[in-house]
C-alpha cells in the first residue's frame, strides 16, 4: 500500500498534478503521510505539506521526523507556523519545540498565542522523564453539580480542543480531582442527573514528578487510556494519553534491549547516530568485558599444569564455559523480564533464588547425564566423563544463581536491571566454571 501510495505521489509531482494530489493524499492516513514524507525529496515536501488540508496537516506534521520538522519550520512563514501550531495538542507541541535548536523554538514561541506559549513553557519546566513532561493540557473538565445536559453540552463545545473525550474529570472551583467519568456513563445516564451522583469517585493519578515509565505501568494496570495527572495540592494540572503511555514503553523497551547488549542507550535512532557516538556507545562495556575475560585467561593460565598432564581436559573448556554462560543469561533475562513488568520485586528474591534453585537442579541432572554417557562412549574414558558431569552440575547451579541475583542487585543499589545481563553475567560465569572445573578435575586425578 505504502509502495503503491509512494509511486502515486511520484508520478503526480512529476506531471505536476496538484489538485490530484491534494486528494490522494486526504485520503490518507497521517501515520501513512508522515512515513511517506519520510522517503520523498527534501525539495518536494514543503509542497506536498502545503496541499494537505489544516487539520491533517497539523496531525501529520507531529507524526514526523524531527529533521523533517526542523526543514518545513525554517521554510514556514510565520502564519504557517502559527496555523500548525494552533492545531497541535500541546503535549505534541513540547515534544517538537525539545527537538529544535534554540533559534527554531525562539521563531515558534514567537508565532504561538499567549495560553499555548504558556503551557508550552509551563511542561517544559518538569524534568524530561516525569509524568509532567509527559502531559497534555488538552482536556475535558467537569463540575460535579452540572446535569448530565450540560456536560454533553460542554463536551461538544470543548471536542475540538481536547485530546481525549472518551473519559472526563470532575473538578472543583480550585481545580482538585474529585472524580472521573466516561462517555458511556454521561450516555447511559438521565439528562436531569447530576454529575456528582454518576461519577466515579475512586481517584487514581499520579503526581506531576512521578517517573513516566511508572506512569505507563499504572496505565496498563489499571487499563485506562488516559491517566490524570495532579500536583502537591491535588489539583488536575494535566493527562497522560495511552499513545504516549506507548511511547515511554517502546523507549524503556529499546532502552533495556540496549543495556542488555552491553551498550549505552541513545534517544537518536540508528541511522541518525554518528559512527563516533555508536563507537562511543559500545566501547566503555567492551573495554570492561575484555579485561575481565583477561581474568579467566589468568585461570587457565593457573591450570596449564593441569591440562599438560592429561590434555582431554581442555576439549571440554568450551563446552562447559558455554553452557554456563547460556544458563546464567537465560535466568537473568527471565528475572530482568519479570522486573520490568513487576512481576517480581526485590522482597521476592529468596522465591525466586529457590526456584531458580529447582529448575537448575532438573536442567543440571539432564545435561550431565546425556553429557556423561556421550563422552563415556566418544572418549571411553569413566573417570572423565564423571568429573566433567559432575562439573556440569555444579557450573548450572552456580550460573543460574548468578544469573538470577545480579539484575536484583542491581535493582537494590538503585542500577537498571539491564546492565547485568548476557555480556557481563556470561563473563563472570565463564571464569567460575573454570574455577569450578578444575577444582574437580585436580581432586579426581591428584594433579
Amino acid at each position: 500500500m505504502a509502495i503503491s501510495f509512494s509511486k502515486t505521489i511520484e508520478t503526480l509531482l512529476k506531471n505536476k498534478k496538484y489538485s490530484s494530489l491534494r486528494d490522494v493524499l486526504s485520503s490518507m492516513n497521517e501515520a501513512d503521510i508522515a512515513e511517506l514524507f519520510s522517503d520523498v525529496k527534501e525539495e518536494s515536501l514543503p509542497l506536498l505539506f502545503r496541499l494537505l488540508p489544516k487539520d491533517l496537516a497539523a496531525d501529520t506534521f507531529a507524526l514526523m521526523d524531527s529533521d523533517e520538522q526542523e526543514l518545513l519550520i525554517r521554510g514556514f512563514s510565520d502564519n504557517e507556523i502559527k496555523e500548525v501550531f494552533d492545531e497541535l495538542y500541546v503535549d505534541d507541541a513540547v515534544d517538537i519545540v525539545e527537538e529544535m535548536p534554540a533559534n527554531v523554538v525562539k521563531r515558534i514561541l514567537q508565532n504561538t498565542d499567549s495560553q499555548t506559549r504558556s503551557m508550552i513553557n509551563e511542561i517544559l519546566k518538569y524534568p524530561e522523564d516525569s509524568a509532567g513532561s509527559l502531559m497534555t493540557t488538552d482536556y475535558i473538565s467537569l463540575r460535579p453539580k452540572m446535569t448530565v445536559q450540560d456536560a454533553i453540552k460542554r463536551i461538544r463545545r470543548k471536542i475540538h480542543e481536547a485530546e481525549t473525550i472518551y473519559t472526563c474529570y470532575v473538578t472543583d472551583d480550585n481545580r482538585k480531582l474529585l472524580g472521573y467519568l466516561s462517555v458511556r456513563m454521561l450516555l447511559l445516564a438521565q439528562p436531569d442527573d447530576k454529575i456528582c451522583d454518576i461519577m466515579d469517585e475512586t481517584v487514581i493519578c499520579v503526581h506531576t514528578l512521578d517517573d513516566k515509565e511508572n506512569v505507563a505501568k499504572d496505565m496498563n494496570k489499571y487499563d485506562f487510556v488516559a491517566m490524570p495527572v495532579v500536583d502537591d495540592e491535588g489539583r488536575l494540572v494535566g493527562i497522560v494519553t495511552f499513545d504516549d503511555a506507548i511511547d515511554v514503553m517502546q523507549e524503556e523497551a529499546t532502552e533495556d534491549i540496549e543495556r542488555m547488549a552491553a551498550i549505552s542507550p541513545t534517544e537518536d535512532s540508528y541511522f541518525k547516530t554518528s559512527d563516533i557516538k555508536h563507537a562511543k556507545n559500545r566501547i566503555f562495556w567492551l573495554l570492561v568485558l575484555m579485561l575481565s575475560a583477561a581474568i579467566t585467561g589468568g585461570i587457565l593460565t593457573k591450570y596449564e599444569d593441569a591440562t599438560s598432564a592429561i590434555p582431554a581436559l581442555a576439549a571440554f573448556i568450551p563446552m562447559l564455559m558455554s553452557t554456563g554462560g547460556n544458563c546464567g543469561s537465560q535466568s537473568s533475562t527471565l528475572i530482568i523480564s519479570g522486573m520490568s513488568t513487576d512481576e517480581i520485586k526485590l522482597k521476592d528474591y529468596l522465591k525466586v533464588a529457590f526456584m531458580e534453585f529447582r529448575v537448575s537442579l532438573i536442567l543440571s541432572i539432564v545435561l550431565a547425564v546425556l553429557n556423561g554417557i556421550r563422552i563415556w562412549i566418544t572418549e571411553g574414558d569413566f573417570l572423565i566423563a564423571l568429573v566433567v558431569s559432575l562439573s556440569i552440575i555444579c557450573i548450572v547451579i552456580i550460573s543460574q544463581f548468578i544469573g538470577c541475583s545480579l539484575p536484583m542487585l542491581a535493582k537494590k543499589i538503585k542500577l537498571d536491571p539491564a546492565v547485568m545481563a548476557a555480556p557481563l553475567i556470561t563473563t563472570i560465569v565463564d571464569a567460575a566454571a573454570i574455577l569450578i572445573y578444575f577444582n574437580i578435575a585436580t581432586r579426581f586425578f591428584n594433579i
